[in-house]
């Protein structure tokens, strides 16, 4: 399962989930932003950084990693990353904290000694999705981040739980219908051998309502058209037509005949 994409859209979404997991909750937590930053001359790469809202006091910036590998240069490179943003963009910040989420402590970094005096603060909080206890019992957006770590065997029957407990209880600020497009994005994801209509029937619902079907759909109509383009832009060329009057005949962009024309050369 792409678990790193997955997380990606979850905390794009819901930037508030994250702080279902931490103690120190900030002020605001809903209206936080998620993104992924490069830190400028070198080479790394933050995934998740949670950016305070304008105006907030103080600024809290919060970063987050999520690790479903074992990796025992993990904890070297986070706190490197996270460390150097804050170096870079002082005046952005007041305080900052570290979130990093594990499946299971299994797949934690053997030295915890090195980094102690980050581990053993109360800035880096360390989670462990398999430790939070049942999913029934749980906020529903920790139960969304715990179906990632459901075995092919109980992952359908969770999924549907949850589906059926975001359907019937309140979801505060997290709107359903986007909850529902991440559980189905979760299901196609784990079991992407599986046929929409097995995926559909396994769910207990239509993919064709979410994004993640809408998303897919609108790909293969892409792929569809650039077919089409790659076979006629040849054929009318060779008419006379120059590449713009192939491009409003077809009611498509330049740069897309264009591009189309450039495939049959390079073939």
């Amino acid at each position: 399962m792409k678990r790193d994409s997955i997380y990606y859209q979850i905390f794009k979404r819901f930037p508030a989930l994250i702080f279902e997991l931490v103690d120190d909750r900030p002020q605001e937590p809903q209206n936080y932003r998620f993104e992924s930053v490069e830190v400028k001359e070198t080479s790394f790469r933050i995934d998740g950084v949670f950016l305070p809202p304008e105006g907030a006091t103080p600024r809290v910036i919060f970063f987050a990693e999520v690790q479903f590998q074992k990796d025992e240069a993990l904890y070297h490179r986070f706190f490197t990353e996270s460390m150097m943003y804050l170096n870079r963009n002082q005046s952005q910040y007041d305080d900052w904290y570290c979130v990093v989420i594990f499946p299971s402590r299994s797949l934690e970094p053997s030295d915890t000694r090195t980094h102690r005096i980050f581990l053993n603060s109360d800035q880096v909080q360390r989670i462990y999705l398999d430790e939070l206890g049942n999913p029934d019992t749980l906020p529903i957006g920790i139960n969304l981040m715990q179906l990632t770590i459901a075995s092919s065997e109980t992952m359908a029957q969770q999924a549907k739980q949850l589906i059926e407990r975001v359907q019937l209880e309140s979801t505060g600020t997290l709107p359903k219908n986007e909850i529902i497009d991440i559980i189905t994005t979760i299901a196609v994801y784990k079991f992407s051998s599986l046929s929409r209509e097995e995926v559909e029937a396994m769910l207990g619902l239509s993919l064709e309502e979410t994004r993640v079907y809408r998303e897919a759909k609108a790909l293969g109509r892409e792929e569809q058209k650039a077919e089409i383009l790659k076979a006629a832009v040849p054929l009318l060329l060779k008419t006379g037509m120059s590449i713009e009057q192939i491009a409003q005949q077809l009611n498509v962009d330049v740069e897309a005949v264009r591009l189309a024309a450039q495939q049959n050369t390079d073939e």
